[in-house]
């Protein structure tokens, strides 16, 4: 998959589906059949990368399908080259059954070309009515207009349709046989840190690996983690974070010493080192002889317990946490890590979700608090206004946050943005690490010490705030909230924010309004949110979230994107006409993706 993770990246399996009948029906189609095969490849190759950055591989079968022997042979091809996902395209009638992709695990999707010379979307048809009597839940693709035969190009919804789909395949696909390693235990009474192995393995197909934070510990002393890289990441730390240590707000009688900061520095940085170690191994650890430390977890995400156990002795995993999930560190830029504070399992998955579908780093939240205007004006005489007007979110985490989340990075208007790390310069990461400051830990919270994260969020950012969470009797359910970081006067958001924890890194959210049901008002979303925790990343990414969701059979239990841009299985339309009530009875039956 990388030098992280065991494997390589799924591609996408092109099938180019073509009418069966020889002696001049066929002949006549080869090439309009395999040209939109080719043509749906160079889209997805040149729109969408892999979490490295590299672009999108696709695998074309190296024949179109017109009857079994001819599906089954791009099926043995797709297996050997690591298919994660299938796409079948075609412009004409084929024989559904017999052409149609068997494989239970590949999420699929099928482009019917909308023209009148001949009946693709009569196939498109039949194939999806297949699918469903097979209960094989497939995407159906079909352009809005009629194109002429010769024409190749791609409308832009049925661009955004293969977008859409391409991506939530992959992440589907890239999740399909990794780990999620949970470093401790369940964390002061949080549902969500108590790791359900059941959930993971039958819709995610991802195996829970569970150690004790001991591990940690042992490390340290054993000095099982790469010297060399241990001095290069203090040299850094001092020059990047150290420098920028805050002010120590804790009282005098538990105050910790210069001395002492200083241990506290080279420890977490130890931390930092050692977790990411845990998650994806280290070959410089075989080097020195530690064979089984050098392999890891094989983890795509993980989590840390921390309170009360941890923290109540040793310092926090505040930096830890927030230098993983962040897109940078003292190696340079390079893809965020997916670890939840907390050891919030769902919580993380709902970050893992953002990272795979953006490539860009994950936020991890309290959503601690809803302002209404009445409250702000009544606390500092100020009257929100634009996408604030209705009120607003506290989103503020103990220093784990991310520090992308800092919004300094711009894209090419200079607007703040969180990027792919492939397309974040150095004068970014910079700007990120000189907008934060670490704050001796607050020992009320923290008695073992260590250092968090503060920034305040630029506003003006599109995000998506989601989350995860297990309903006995139900399963697992997601929540999604679109809207944009907002900003508020220094002075407001000073009296605001100190009722909370002045160290801390703070977001503040405004959801976008529907006028309905949980989106009627930002009280409203707050009061129907599902945890404590949430997950935000960058961009509106509500209509990737649901598309992932149904191919995880995980039902949606609130969201405000638009009807329009809804996309999921076409099975989905036997269930009844209300979308979210059809989407909860087809998740049912269909019943997790492997189980």
């Amino acid at each position: 998959m990388s030098f992280r993770l065991i494997g390589e990246y799924p591609k996408v399996g092109i099938r180019p589906v073509i009418d069966g009948r020889q002696g001049g029906v066929r002949e006549s189609l080869e090439e309009q059949t395999m040209s939109m095969a080719k043509n749906a490849a160079a889209l997805i190759s040149s729109r969408l990368c892999y979490p490295d950055g590299t672009p999108v591989k696709c695998v074309i079968s190296d024949s179109t399908i017109g009857r079994v022997p001819e599906a089954a042979a791009c099926q043995e091809k797709f297996e050997r080259e690591g298919v994660g996902l299938t796409l079948t395209v075609t412009p004409c009638w084929c024989y559904g059954t017999e052409t149609i992709d068997m494989n239970p695990w590949y999420p699929k999707a099928i482009w019917g070309f909308n023209g009148t010379e001949r009946p693709g979307a009569v196939y498109l048809a039949a194939a999806l009515a297949g699918h469903n009597q097979k209960g094989l839940p497939a995407f159906g693709i079909y352009g809005r207009d009629v194109q002429d035969n010769t024409d190749t190009s791609i409308p832009v919804d049925v661009e955004t349709k293969i977008l859409r789909f391409v991506k939530a395949g992959l992440a589907v696909s890239m999740m399909r046989g990794k780990s999620y390693l949970g470093i401790g235990g369940q964390c002061m009474g949080i549902a969500g840190s108590v790791v359900n192995h059941d959930f993971f393995q039958d819709y995610l197909g991802i195996r829970v690996e569970g150690i004790d934070e001991v591990e940690i510990l042992r490390r340290i002393e054993k000095g099982m983690f790469d010297p060399e890289e241990y001095e290069r990441a203090m040299r850094w730390t001092e020059k990047y974070c150290k420098v920028n240590e805050g002010a120590d707000y804790n009282t005098p009688d538990i105050r910790s010493d210069r001395a002492q900061k200083d241990k506290e520095w080279e420890f977490v940085v130890k931390m930092t080192l050692i977790i990411r170690d845990l998650m994806t191994g280290n070959p410089v650890l075989r080097k020195m002889g530690f064979l089984e430390e050098a392999l890891g977890h094989n983890a795509i995400a993980a989590g840390f317990q921390g309170q009360r156990q941890w923290t109540d002795f040793l310092p926090n995993g505040d930096f830890s946490e927030a230098l993983l999930c962040s897109s940078f560190d003292w190696n340079g830029i390079r893809e965020a890590f997916v670890l939840a504070t907390e050891n919030d399992s769902l919580n993380g998955v709902a970050m893992l979700f953002g990272h795979l579908l953006t490539n860009s780093a994950s936020i991890f939240s309290d959503v601690r608090t809803f302002w209404s205007p009445e409250a702000v004006k009544r606390v500092s005489g100020y009257e929100l206004e634009g996408v604030a007007a209705n009120g607003i979110i506290h989103l503020i985490n103990s220093g784990a946050t991310c520090l992308d989340a800092t919004g300094m990075q711009e894209d090419e208007h200079g607007n703040p943005v969180m990027k792919p790390f492939w397309k974040i310069t150095p004068g970014e990461v910079e700007k990120c690490l000189k907008a934060t400051t670490w704050y001796p830990a607050s020992k009320g919270y923290f008695r073992g010490g260590g250092f968090s994260s503060n920034f305040l969020s630029k506003g003006g950012m599109p995000v998506t705030m989601c989350r995860l969470n297990l309903i006995k009797g139900q399963g697992p359910i997601l929540q999604i909230a679109e809207g944009w970081t907002v900003e508020i006067p220094a002075h407001v958001h000073q009296l605001i924010n100190e009722r909370t924890d002045r160290t801390w890194p703070t977001t503040w959210f405004a959801p976008r309004l529907t006028g309905k049901s949980h989106f009627k008002d930002v009280y409203s979303v707050m009061n129907n949110w599902g945890a404590n925790h949430g997950a935000i990343s960058y961009g509106h990414i509500g209509a990737d979230l649901i598309t992932l969701a149904s191919i995880l059979r995980i039902p949606v239990c609130m969201h405000n994107v638009e009807e329009k841009e809804i996309f999921r299985p076409a099975a989905w339309n036997g269930f009844g006409m209300d979308p979210e009530g059809a989407d909860y009875r087809a998740c049912a039956n269909f019943g997790p993706l492997y189980k």
